[in-house]
């Protein structure tokens, strides 16, 4: 992807980025590499370090990987990313779901045997990225007690949330944990802003500010958000004050959004 440095922000802004983009990237492993489990899920995503996450846990904890992602409105954000790679770049791509990509990085790249391969490639959004990878599940051949979820750092609270929700009547679910593969960090170098760690095959600085900015609306629990209290698409999540005062600052801050519309990525 396109690693144009975004202008340079202020210290304040700069700190309320990562604080909501850190919180958004939900870990619930302490260490630096998750502990054992029975599957990786890696929902569809075009950022590449992630990609490698789910493929790395699964091959060197020996467990199925299942693959969840058809063709949606952000499928040609992972088109890019593989043209742009400088290994994956012999994949084919075009008019393939999500999924059947990824398989072919998993198998070809990271050597996972085909039958640890599960592979879901109807769905278009998270909401069924969940239903219908649950549903892969109840159908596996062996138990799945504990599930790794692996989606872009920006939706993976968000994608967490999803699982949690379609399965919170199920006394047979996994238990759902999250890892976003890496925690983006954006920082000021010489040119403008850019990310500390993962900069091949993440997201532009302006896409990335403008994916954070509008995820947080969706994971309240209120009438416009994805809460019980609103679509009900989530688990109810609670929200850290200091999570919602960096909301707003990147809110009010006009240099931020005029950049961001500038860039016509918002």
């Amino acid at each position: 992807m396109n690693m144009r440095q975004f202008p340079p922000l202020s210290e304040a802004t700069l700190q309320a980025v990562n604080t909501v983009g850190q919180w958004l990237a939900q870990n619930d492993f302490s260490a630096e590499e998750p502990f054992q489990a029975d599957c990786v899920v890696l929902a569809g995503n075009a950022v590449i370090p992630t990609i490698d996450a789910a493929c790395k846990i699964a091959k060197e904890q020996r467990i199925p990987l299942l693959i969840s992602g058809g063709i949606g409105h952000s499928t040609t954000f992972l088109y890019s990313a593989i043209a742009e790679h400088p290994r994956y770049n012999t994949i084919r791509t075009t008019g393939r779901a999500e999924a059947a990509i990824l398989a072919d990085i998993a198998n070809q790249f990271w050597q996972i045997p085909g039958e640890s391969i599960w592979v879901e490639d109807q769905s278009t959004n998270c909401g069924e990225n969940a239903r219908f990878s649950c549903a892969l599940l109840r159908q596996a051949p062996v138990t799945i007690n504990t599930a790794i979820v692996v989606q872009d750092p920006t939706m993976q609270r968000r994608t967490l949330a999803t699982f949690r929700r379609v399965t919170k009547d199920d006394p047979d679910a996994p238990r759902w944990l999250s890892f976003p593969g890496f925690t983006p960090v954006l920082r000021h170098q010489e040119e403008g802003v850019d990310f500390t760690n993962a900069a091949q095959g993440v997201w532009p600085v302006e896409r990335y500010l403008s994916l954070i900015a509008g995820e947080l609306p969706r994971v309240r629990d209120d009438e416009a958000g994805y809460g019980p209290r609103g679509r009900d698409f989530i688990v109810h999540i609670d929200i850290p004050d200091e999570v919602e005062a960096a909301w707003q600052i990147l809110q009010n801050d006009d240099v931020l959004n005029q950049a961001i519309d500038s860039r016509s990525l918002r």
